[in-house]
């Protein structure tokens, strides 16, 4: 992978707007600049301070380009750790390519995706679970999602992590040492606090596998279907969820024969919102494709929410129990809320009446929007925040929840072979094992196709 020769790329979104800002890294980046820029204090960029912002042209063979303000970042103390220039120019897409097409026959190259991060990154200034939290803090959507990349870019992850793995190493050290006295018969390592540091390890590493779960609905989401009978308010309920007319509502049964889906953030973390087709026996082949797809979107979601009419409740709530009880049996494992709507038709007696009937029940009226709230802070119940409240380490990326199973697996055998008196090389092998899946997430080890997979997935221009 070649990152010594100096490149450029537009770091502000495609397309045309009120500024633009293009970038340039690396040994001869103020050099080029230098070369094309007339500062309006005469002054070469090389002369100026580090951290500092100039005003002046970008000139292309006398040729006037755009007035702009020059950001210089000199090395070591700038993003990438190299030399970084930023030139803010007009949003216009035909003075954007102008000025990266100047450098590019300067002799610069065009960033790849990411590759701005990957330096960072190769030059020390961040470790790979910081670089990986850039990607997903642009990506972040919703309070708790950029309160999570933030924490991970503060180090909060890779620092709990790399003191873990040293004081690991620490003891292999001691282990390793121990190996080249065998003959005496000697211990370095101090089994009682080398089985309290297993424990402790074994304690942290349980914690953020399980803090994965609530990471991911964090990071991608939490996927609810709407499900029920035709005609039951399921379109409108979504259209409440959302505050506009997102679906089609009518008094027809069957009207919505797709999914419908959409997002909102409640609480900061985002829920996916998906109305589905009513769920009935049909001869319509059209609906009955919708009913198909409500199925498997049932499947992929997270929390189903069930909704009924109340009148028909009131008539034979032992059919709605019995409808509850499908789903329940059918999708074990998902929460189920159970909404009770049109709530408005009914009188006190016959809302006392349906709440002894039917368990665990909200009331609403999704046309007047009585009652949403209260789902929604029921949703948000079921997801576990405690730990984001409480700045708890919270794990996100798949790569890094894996690394942790594995570094879990080699603890617990060293662990096992301690009790077990096992001897001190295989016990080192153990310990080797666990080091490097310890590695694999800051970046103390990685190679080159890590590199890219990970960094593939940036936008260009970070």
């Amino acid at each position: 992978m070649q990152h010594s020769d100096t490149i450029v790329a537009l770091a502000t979104a495609s397309g045309s707007g009120a500024i633009a800002v293009i970038r340039l890294s690396g040994n001869l980046a103020i050099t080029f600049v230098d070369d094309h820029f007339r500062s309006v204090s005469k002054k070469k960029l090389s002369q100026q301070s580090t951290h500092t912002i100039h005003l002046g042209h970008i000139i292309d063979n006398e040729r006037e380009l755009d007035e702009v303000l020059v950001s210089v970042f000199k090395n070591p103390n700038s993003y990438t750790g190299e030399d970084v220039v930023e030139i803010s120019c007009h949003g216009s897409t035909f003075i954007q390519q102008e000025i990266i097409q100047l450098f590019l026959r300067r002799g610069c190259r065009m960033a790849n995706p990411g590759e701005f991060t990957l330096r960072a990154f190769l030059n020390g200034k961040l470790d790979l679970s910081q670089a990986e939290a850039v990607a997903d803090l642009i990506a972040s959507d919703s309070a708790a999602s950029h309160q999570v990349a933030m924490q991970q870019m503060r180090g909060g992850f890779s620092s709990e992590i790399s003191s873990l793995r040293q004081e690991l190493m620490n003891f292999a050290s001691l282990i390793e040492l121990e190996l080249d006295f065998s003959e005496e018969d000697v211990e370095f390592a101090d089994r009682s606090q080398f089985k309290e540091l297993l424990d402790r390890i074994i304690f942290v590493l349980k914690r953020l596998i399980d803090s994965f779960a609530v990471g991911n609905v964090i990071k991608n989401g939490v996927p609810v279907a709407i499900v029920g009978e035709p005609n039951v308010g399921k379109s409108t309920l979504l259209n409440a969820l959302l505050n506009e007319e997102r679906a089609i509502v009518s008094d027809i049964a069957g009207t919505t024969r797709d999914t419908i889906e959409d997002e909102i953030s409640i609480g900061g973390v985002s829920f996916r919102f998906i109305d589905t087709a009513g769920i009935r026996e049909t001869h319509d082949v059209v609906e009955s494709i919708g009913i198909r797809k409500t199925f498997e979107k049932i499947d992929q979601a997270q929390v189903i929410v069930y909704l009924f009419e109340v009148q028909q409740a009131v008539r034979d709530s032992k059919y709605i129990n019995v409808e509850i009880e499908k789903i329940k049996n059918k999708y074990p494992q998902k929460p189920l809320l159970i909404i009770g709507n049109k709530v408005d038709s009914l009188t006190d007696i016959e809302v006392l009446q349906i709440k002894n009937a039917i368990n665990d029940m909200i009331l609403i009226s999704a046309k007047r929007g009585y009652g949403v709230e209260l789902l929604t802070q029921s949703l948000l119940r079921l997801i576990n925040t405690g730990a984001l409240r409480n700045n708890e380490t919270i794990v996100t990326n798949t790569r890094h929840y894996d690394a942790l199973l594995k570094a879990l697996e080699e603890i617990q055998k060293v662990k096992f072979g301690l009790e077990s008196g096992l001897s001190g090389d295989l016990i080192a092998i153990d310990i080797r094992q666990a080091l490097y899946h310890f590695g694999e997430i800051t970046g103390e080890i990685s190679n080159d196709d890590l590199l890219g997979n990970i960094f593939a997935n940036f936008c260009i221009g970070k």
